[in-house]
């Protein structure tokens, strides 16, 4: 049955959106350029970045120095470092190069002393398996992997890979979900597979069940393998080298939530000198768990890190005193991967809108990556500005959150949809008004980008520009010569009649369609979305379709060909007619 309120909630934030976008994107065009866009979260994105730049900008670094000590232990030789912690009174905080001076200098007169040794055990608990912001992060981290180009591979993995032998295979479950949710045959099958790899000491007495995030939908279960049976080794040769890494990220994260406690042994030993204490801080793993197929980079460093055997009360020789200074650090710029997780702690946006929200905000040139770092352009800063100052509730994070929350509370039935819609027009509307009396004429400047493509009219190398309709192709010798051509998107998808790959291709007034790459001499076209999987039985590219019928599958574009494959159930494919 159709879901009432969930409808009324997707219609809510339609109209919202829409709201936002048809009427402010107009007032941005008319006042600084042609092209650009607003959003209910994308414009809260760039309001984030911008944010972020104006601290790095007014950031004063603060000095500070550390000093370490690498001790011996007379008996066996072995050495180890301790940081310098306090005094009698606390924490020492060393402001500048006589603070760190005046303790060198005493501690070089005096002895090391073992004063307390404290050990412990600590346990490491796995990670939840992926959501599609947990998978977007750490696809970015570990494989470098933009949020786009993570959800384009998981897209490929859900709709299907030909796997020898066994046909197209769908070897994820659904991609766009905000839910941790397992459903108990897949953790049953991982736990069978979990014991039969690693043995039973690596299966916890009962399944883990993570709880979810407040408002998630919960309409997906987690993102994991479709079956414990294809490990990523045993299909490696039918994926490519993407497929593969995301795949087995996928896998180890799934496997590892469902796995035993890492278990670690600590000793924190405190060592005194004229009455400063030096703390050395070791771990060393007892039982890997989980972490035998999963671990998180930053907590790598903590691990094995060795403290010889010392007793209360023993002498320690120094081998060297090392005294560094630091300043304190801005804070640093968004990656794709930090934004996400702040946009989703947050409560802004949708597991399904944060890689087409940073996909947008580069592309409208708001924001550009410097060196994987998200920073904003001048036209970003001046964008965020007019809608900071004349639509403050539109990038208030806080605004935004709630507004989401009061959708959420559609979805479950005890709000009205209309009354949301309506309290938000009354406001924005005479905002909307003041900003159409308020802002003047902006102009602003940009640096074109210059390509290797010659303009074929006048020679000159052609540059890169911004339209309504995305990116393309000027020569900068306008207004003598005024070619442009479109600056085409190429897909990985084969033309099914001479094997190039597709393109993404727009009419005059800016509709999508999908050409061939040897356009004009294959004049193939379709208006219908190719997919990334290829047909099994002749290699052309597979487009989506749709039918009442049949719901959403995949068909070869190949006529002749005419095969077809289900995207929900995964099915065998079945030749037409």
């Amino acid at each position: 049955p159709i879901d009432k309120h969930l409808v009324e909630a997707q219609q809510a934030r339609r109209i919202l959106d829409r709201l936002v976008g048809y009427q402010i994107s107009p007032l941005l065009w008319k006042k600084i350029k042609w092209g650009l866009s607003a959003g209910r979260v994308q414009s809260v994105a760039v309001k984030l970045i911008c944010d972020r730049e104006s601290e790095i900008e007014s950031f004063v670094p603060e000095e500070y120095w550390s000093l370490a000590a690498r001790l011996i232990k007379p008996t066996t030789s072995e050495s180890f470092e301790a940081k310098l912690y306090g005094d009698s009174k606390g924490k020492i905080k060393l402001k500048n190069n006589e603070d760190a001076d005046k303790v060198v200098e005493a501690v070089k007169k005096g002895q090391f002393v073992v004063d307390k040794i404290k050990k412990g055990v600590k346990k490491r608990y796995p990670s939840p398996p992926f959501t599609t912001s947990s998978m977007q992060q750490e696809a970015y981290k570990k494989l470098g992997f933009t949020t786009k180009k993570t959800m384009a591979v998981a897209q490929q993995l859900y709709e299907g890979i030909d796997i020898k032998g066994h046909g197209s295979v769908g070897l994820i479950t659904y991609m766009r979900t905000d839910s941790t949710r397992i459903a108990r045959e897949a953790q049953d099958a991982a736990r069978e597979t979990i014991a039969g790899r690693f043995g039973k000491d690596y299966v916890p007495n009962a399944p883990r069940v993570y709880r979810s995030k407040k408002g998630a939908q919960d309409a997906h279960e987690a993102i994991r393998p479709t079956s414990a049976m294809r490990s990523p080794e045993a299909i490696k040769n039918s994926l490519n080298n993407d497929q593969y890494k995301l795949y087995k990220l996928i896998w180890n994260r799934f496997f590892a939530s469902q796995m035993s406690d890492a278990v670690l042994d600590t000793v924190t030993v405190d060592i005194l000198n004229s009455g400063y204490i030096f703390r050395a801080v070791g771990t060393r793993i007892k039982f890997e768990g989980f972490m035998s197929v999963y671990s998180n980079d930053e907590e790598d460093d903590d691990e094995n890190v060795k403290i010889p055997e010392l007793i209360e009360g023993e002498k320690l020789k120094l081998k060297k005193l090392e005294p560094k200074q630091h300043f304190t650090q801005p804070p640093s710029r968004y990656t794709e991967a930090t934004l996400v997780k702040t946009l989703e702690e947050n409560g802004i946006g949708r597991p399904s809108t944060y890689a087409p929200i940073i996909s947008t905000i580069i592309e409208r040139n708001y924001v550009e990556r410097e060196k994987r770092l998200l920073k904003p352009t001048e036209l970003g800063k001046i964008v965020n500005d007019i809608i900071s100052q004349y639509f403050k509730q539109i990038v208030n994070v806080e605004f935004t959150a709630n507004m989401e929350k009061q959708l959420d509370d559609v979805e479950e039935g005890t709000k009205e949809w209309v009354e949301i819609v309506r309290r938000f027009y009354d406001s924005f509307i005479p905002e909307l008004e003041h900003a159409e009396q308020e802002i003047g004429k902006i102009s602003i400047e940009e640096e074109p980008e210059v390509t290797n493509v010659k303009c074929e009219k006048c020679g000159r190398n052609m540059v890169i520009k911004r339209g309504r309709f995305g990116k393309f192709l000027a020569c900068p010798g306008y207004p003598e010569c005024k070619n442009t051509k479109p600056l085409l998107e190429e897909l990985n998808a084969k033309c099914p009649r001479c094997g190039s790959n597709l393109v993404v291709r727009r009419t005059k007034k800016g509709r999508k369609f999908y050409g061939c790459k040897n356009y004009p001499a294959c004049n193939y076209m379709t208006w219908k979305e190719p997919s990334n999987v290829a047909c099994p039985k002749c290699g052309s590219a597979m487009l989506k379709e749709y039918s009442k019928g049949k719901g959403s599958f995949l068909k070869c574009s190949k006529e002749e060909c005419g095969y077809e494959m289900s995207i929900k159930k995964k099915a065998d494919g079945k030749k037409n007619g």
